[in-house]
């Protein structure tokens, strides 16, 4: 009898090891096998960061949404790529345009979200955008965002999108215009665990800092590490000033050549490179076999 036990004990603790190795994977939620980013939504044609923006990038089919988080004041996320309101798209409560020389003046970090709400992203026609669609517009709440994201692919019946969220910090603006570090990712990461999309998440950076707490602290969060056009160092250089091997690498799209490409499959990273808004270039690229693109024109995938 015990060595009958003891064979139906041999028998399985393999497919015990198994039966959690396969609840693990299927925990995993994978990413596209090509991803389509929309920047900022889909900048070219919607007021960027905005829920418009996004909801209309899910209508084109993106499999990414793409954006930047910023803190306000009372320690709110909200969408903005500057953490002040940039002259381009701004339009003060009083409705005057916001000039040059003053945005840097209109810091979000000193303002409440209830003020920042008051200026208008939407109505001023894009000097570099002049297909974007021009509506009423603020700069919304990150949990507004995913509320009205992820009701919106339910209502459509489409697939869920993933989001990958830029931190907007840098050293030299630490406690001018945003939080320390850890502040930010805490704040940032409040939100993304209450709204349960932490799976379906991808933080991303050009400031490393940001990215080496998220993985330490959340492990499970997929990074992705951003590289300037100018920057010449080498993909070994930047994982070694990361620390890390990142799950995505995420340089200009200049940057990308074959070598990189086949550098970064060897490490087990995906190549997802930015911003991409000419055809011709995205299908040079997928060539290369890059493993996304992020562009302003999501419906450049459709034409």
């Amino acid at each position: 009898m015990k060595h009958f036990e003891k064979i139906v004990e041999i028998l399985l603790i393999p497919m015990l090891i198994m039966g959690c190795y396969t609840e693990r994977k299927t925990a995993e939620v994978m990413l596209p096998v090509f991803d389509k980013q929309g920047h900022r939504g889909c900048r070219g044609i919607m007021p960027e960061n905005t829920i418009p923006a996004m909801l209309k990038a899910i209508d084109l089919g993106v499999t990414t949404l793409e954006m930047d988080a910023v803190i306000t004041a009372d320690r709110k996320v909200i969408l903005s790529h500057e953490p002040f309101f940039n002259h381009e798209i701004t339009t003060r409560p009083d409705g005057r345009e916001v000039l040059a020389t003053e945005e840097k003046e209109l810091n979000i970090y000193r303002m409440s979200f209830l003020e920042t709400k008051r200026y208008d992203v939407g109505l001023r026609p894009h000097p570099r955008f002049p297909k974007q669609e021009k509506i009423k517009a603020y700069k919304p709440l990150l949990s507004e965002v995913i509320e009205d994201v992820e009701a919106y692919t339910k209502l459509k019946g489409a697939n869920s999108v993933f989001y990958n969220i830029e931190t907007k910090t840098m050293p030299a603006t630490d406690s001018i215009y945003h939080p320390a570090p850890e502040e930010f990712v805490r704040l940032l990461m409040g939100v993304i665990n209450r709204q349960k999309i932490e799976r379906r998440v991808i933080i991303q950076s050009f400031d490393y800092r940001t990215l080496k707490i998220i993985h330490e602290q959340y492990p499970s969060v997929k990074t992705a590490a951003l590289v300037e056009d100018f920057d010449k160092k080498s993909l070994d250089d930047q994982i070694k000033e990361l620390g890390f091997v990142p799950d995505i690498y995420s340089p200009h799209y200049s940057l990308v050549n074959e070598k990189l490409v086949s550098d970064c499959h060897e490490k087990k990273i995906r190549l997802i490179p930015w911003t991409v808004n000419d055809k011709i270039i995205i299908d040079k690229l997928k060539g290369m076999r890059v493993d996304g693109i992020i562009t302003d024109y999501p419906d450049i995938f459709i034409k």
